[in-house]
């Protein structure tokens, strides 16, 4: 099974609001606030950002969110680097991250199984 494209942008911050502030003035709008520092925004047709705040020790980075309909039925091609397997997520999602030839960390997320 492949996946089916990007489902969103993870934005690591270390300032949730300027942050947010910032891609509202670009246009974005705020579907919704978590109480730890962390929400997500969208704009017309394009993936969503979620946007997270992190440590001051840790640097922001972005990361692109891959699609996959059915985690069980995933299978990493060899040329895949598996960082880690899916695991359940706090916000209600299966997660896999996996590393391109070049090195960047990409994230594959999936529906938690009904």
């Amino acid at each position: 099974m492949a996946t089916e494209g990007i489902e969103a942008v993870f934005l690591g911050t270390h300032n949730w609001g300027k942050s947010a502030k910032f891609f509202l003035a670009l246009g974005y709008k705020l579907e919704f606030e978590t109480d730890h520092n962390s929400g997500r925004l969208s704009n017309g047709d394009s993936p969503p950002l979620f946007i997270a705040e992190i440590p001051e020790n840790e640097e922001p980075q972005a990361r692109l969110v891959l699609k996959v309909p059915d985690a069980d039925a995933f299978s990493a091609d060899p040329i895949v680097e598996v960082v880690t397997p899916f695991e359940e997520t706090h916000y209600g999602t299966r997660e896999m991250t996996v590393r391109d030839p070049d090195g960047r960390i990409w994230n594959l997320q999936a529906p938690l199984k009904n």
